[in-house]
């Protein structure tokens, strides 16, 4: 773990926390450029009716825009929950250096849980991924969002 990494991991989890209060589930990201921060996003799926808008995703996009390159390949994501399929597939597609996640993901984790999509020799990825960082913290957001919505009988 780099110096700079709960830094970029409080952000994430602001952003989560945003998601929290939206009723999304509380899944926050910040894309890094060193230590500028070049966009930071949370879940919105239910907000856009978009089953794209994931934390990772519009980071991603909204990043590449504000550095003028789809290139990621210097930059670090910091993600609260370990990215899904299509997030890691982003993440090798965009090149990203480096992607630090807070919370595995037992059901739907392709950095290494589920299926670990970025050391996939097939796919020639560079991104070089970490968890665990503040993990207990993104942990409890999550547990607080599914807890509520078993009570209120809202899973689907």
């Amino acid at each position: 773990m780099k110096s700079f990494d709960v830094i970029g991991m409080r952000t994430a989890l602001e952003e989560a926390e945003k998601a929290l209060r939206e009723d999304e589930v509380p899944v926050g990201a910040a894309l890094f450029l060193g230590e500028k921060l070049l966009w930071a996003d949370h879940n919105r799926r239910e907000a856009l009716n978009d089953p794209t808008a994931h934390a990772e995703m519009l980071c991603l996009k909204n990043g590449a825009a504000a550095l003028g390159d789809w290139r990621l390949k210097d930059c670090t994501l910091y993600v609260t929950l370990e990215p899904c399929p299509m997030c890691s597939g982003a993440l090798l597609m965009s090149r990203l250096g480096r992607c630090v996640f807070g919370a595995a993901d037992p059901e739907a984790g392709c950095c290494g849980s589920v299926y670990d999509l970025p050391a996939d020799p097939l796919l020639h990825g560079s991104t070089v991924w970490e968890h665990g960082v503040l993990e207990t913290d993104c942990k409890v957001l999550l547990n607080r969002f599914f807890n509520r919505k078993r009570q209120e009988g809202g899973l689907e």
